[in-house]
């Protein structure tokens, strides 16, 4: 038996949605995730697609369920990416998983993928390397492979501990104050 690709705790799932303040309603209220951390117009720093440079924006809110990470993105450009990839204009759905990796971890990370057969679909830099990968063939979704530092680490704590202390009411929508965007 061969040791399992991926390899890290699953800690996010993201969600390609049509309407962003739409849906972080819904999450709330169906769901009881949040409260949900959002940046708009947003663009990875050195963001590519399939290997060529991108200037496509997006709009992101994080918030958290239980133990799990909820990513909620919106896409109002026509750019291409890898939200369109799996998702044309009016539809949504579950997009890819992701998993922190150790910073000095991710090349072997990356390597591993692109042996099995899974190029970089996407990359960029929040703070670390992210690298995501097309498994839709054999998974039915993108995986996500981000650096995990203590930068990355606060972060996700931030969220977190939000949904822990939160009321369930109280500003269910907050602006993100620290972002890798450009």
């Amino acid at each position: 038996m061969r040791e399992p690709l991926i390899r890290y705790p699953i800690v996010q799932h993201a969600y390609v949605v049509r309407d962003l303040d739409e849906s972080i309603r819904h999450w709330i209220e169906l769901v009881g995730a949040g409260p949900f951390f959002v940046s708009r117009n947003h663009v990875g720093r050195e963001l590519t697609y399939r290997g060529t440079p991108s200037q496509t924006l997006v709009h992101y809110a994080f918030g958290q369920s239980g133990d799990t990470q909820v990513q909620l993105i919106a896409q109002d450009d026509p750019g291409p990416s890898i939200y369109r990839d799996m998702y044309p204009v009016g539809e949504a759905g579950l997009h890819h998983i992701a998993c922190l990796v150790p910073a000095v971890d991710m090349p072997r990370e990356v390597a591993r993928f692109e042996a099995a057969g899974f190029a970089v679909a996407s990359s960029l830099i929040s703070y670390v390397p992210v690298a995501y990968f097309d498994c839709r063939e054999d998974l039915g979704y993108f995986v996500e492979l981000h650096g995990l530092n203590d930068e990355v680490a606060e972060i996700f704590d931030t969220f977190r501990m939000a949904h822990e202390q939160w009321d369930g009411v109280t500003d269910p929508v907050r602006a993100r104050s620290k972002s890798s965007s450009r």
